[in-house]
C-alpha cells in the first residue's frame, strides 16, 4: 500500500479526498481525527457506545480545543450491548 506524507492536516484531507475520488474519506477518533474535526474538515461523527468502563482513557477527539458542537442524531441503531449514533456536524 503506497504512503502519502504531507506537511499539515488540511494537505492530508485534499490527497484523501483526491485518491478516495466518489468515495467516502473517514478518518479515525484520537488525536489524528480530532485535528482534522477542529479544522472544521468533518461533517458527520460515527460512534460506537458500548457499556465498558476501563477507568482511565484518551479524550474521543484527542486535544482539540473549543467548543464543537454536533446536532441531534440523524441515526441511532441498538445492538447487542452497542449503540451506533450518527451526528452531523454544526456549523
Amino acid at each position: 500500500m503506497p504512503f502519502h506524507f504531507v506537511g499539515s492536516v488540511d494537505e492530508a484531507m485534499t490527497t484523501a479526498q483526491a485518491l478516495a475520488g466518489d468515495r467516502l474519506v473517514e478518518v479515525a477518533a484520537g488525536d489524528v481525527g480530532g485535528q482534522v474535526f477542529a479544522a472544521g474538515l468533518i461533517d458527520e461523527v460515527r460512534m460506537d457506545v458500548v457499556p465498558v468502563m476501563f477507568g482511565s482513557g484518551k479524550r474521543y477527539f484527542g486535544s482539540a480545543g473549543g467548543q464543537h458542537l454536533l446536532d441531534d442524531p440523524d441515526e441511532v441503531i441498538r445492538g447487542d450491548r452497542v449503540l451506533h449514533l450518527r451526528y452531523r456536524v454544526r456549523r
